[in-house]
């Protein structure tokens, strides 16, 4: 027995094959042979069943029921009632926290609702929390969060008084995938509330998704960043908004620092207009 041959034997054993059942090897890619049909028997006669009573119509099962969505529009109805009914922001925050019908509470570790100085001047609103806020339980806690107080840092702003930072969701999408549509209108109920009882006197929108979902709007962040435009409160107060990269777009693209340095300016010189 050659050597590759006894190697071959050793791995059918290793295997568990350590028995043949023929004597011949068998080609099974070879097309099998034809079956003969079998002669067919004659039929043997079947005798007819006893007529049975027919019995009493019965009464026809329910159709099955639709599945519930987790997030229908009536549970964003009922984040927007509970959000109105809230009249300080202890009261919100209370409420964000103890809200159960967002799924993206259930796969998040915190409930990240705000960091800052409530009633700063300005108020700066992002997207989602990422890793790091969602295992700190505050927003903007990691790199790009960091970048952005050395931006507000830069025009004499900081969160011991300068300014106010939420996102529009308060849990951590999976992934940090972008928040659906239903996942943002369960969370922006809530968000806007957030904004009339923080009445800030600037309101920052960080990032596209921010932007289109507070603003109401299908324009991209590249065509509104820089562009003052302004939110208004239920009860008609306009509030100058600036819509604005997201400082985690400045790490993938830091060309970007320039024009996000030209919106620092502008909200640094409406904050002295409207001193």
């Amino acid at each position: 027995m050659t050597e590759g041959a006894a190697a071959l034997l050793r791995w059918y054993v290793e295997q568990g094959v350590d028995e043949a059942v023929g004597e011949e090897p068998i080609d099974r890619f070879a097309a099998p042979a034809p079956v003969a049909a079998a002669a067919a028997a004659p039929a043997t006669p079947v005798r007819a069943p006893t007529p049975l009573r027919t019995p009493s119509p019965a009464t026809p099962p329910p159709p099955p029921r639709a599945p519930v969505p987790l997030e229908s529009p009536q549970l964003v109805e009922d984040a927007r009632a509970l959000a109105e009914r809230c009249t300080t922001l202890a009261e919100l925050e209370a409420a964000v926290r103890g809200f159960e019908g967002c799924a993206l509470k259930r796969t998040a570790k915190n409930t990240v609702f705000a960091d800052g100085t409530p009633g700063a001047p300005v108020m700066i609103v992002g997207e989602a929390p990422g890793a790091d806020e969602d295992r700190l339980g505050k927003p903007f806690v990691g790199v790009s969060g960091q970048l952005m107080d050395r931006m507000m840092a830069a025009i004499g702003l900081g969160r011991d008084g300068g300014f106010y930072i939420t996102n529009i969701l308060f849990w951590r999408p999976p992934g940090n995938r972008t928040p659906t549509t239903a996942e943002q209108g369960m969370c922006l109920a809530f968000t806007r509330r957030h904004i009339e009882l923080a009445r800030p006197k600037v309101l920052v929108l960080a990032g596209g998704v921010a932007v289109k979902a507070v603003l109401d709007t299908t324009e991209g962040i590249t065509r509104l960043r820089g562009k003052w435009t302004s939110y208004t409160l239920s009860d008609g107060t306009a509030i100058p908004t600036m819509p604005t990269f997201h400082p985690a777009y400045l790490l993938r693209t830091p060309a970007s620092k320039r024009q996000s340095w030209q919106d620092l300016l502008a909200i640094d010189k409406k904050l002295k207009e409207l001193a």
